[in-house]
């Protein structure tokens, strides 16, 4: 089999090109690593205020962090389908099951300094507790 010099040449064409297309693989697939360390994130989650006259909401903060929809959720079906309205903690302590009536009208008296802090660090948009709830504020408001 004869080669002839254009042959030879063809894969030395193809490298750069093989290159470029590495290079632009690996600019892709870092690409949300890079945002985040650049600025996606902020630094540190948002400093939540407790409540004067607690040291604790219903459960442990770091609970509260990662469950406290899956709390929600169950706080629901307890109330709707069972007809269960009180809440027993882990601590012994007793609630009133309800979003608005307990959490933000006994401890949490801002959705926008509470709810609001940590679902735009979390990067959470439109959670749908408020499709049926009502912001308190929103009725103090209205009610002006």
């Amino acid at each position: 089999m004869k080669w002839n010099n254009q042959e030879l040449r063809q894969p030395m064409r193809d490298r750069s090109l093989i290159y470029i297309g590495l290079l632009v693989f690996l600019a892709v697939i870092t690409l949300p690593f890079t945002y985040n360390l650049v600025g996606g994130m902020p630094e540190s989650m948002p400093e939540l205020e407790l409540p004067e006259n607690e040291t604790q909401c219903v459960e442990p903060t770091e609970f509260m962090r990662s469950s406290h929809m899956q709390l929600l959720l169950d706080w629901r079906e307890n109330m709707v389908r069972e007809n269960i309205r009180t809440y027993t903690a882990n601590d012994g302590r007793t609630f009133n099951i309800g979003l608005t009536n307990t959490c933000l009208a006994q401890c949490h008296a801002s959705k926008a300094d509470f709810c609001d802090r940590c679902h735009n660090y979390a990067g959470v948009q439109n959670p749908y507790c408020w499709d049926c709830h009502i912001d308190p504020e929103q009725i103090q408001r209205s009610a002006r």
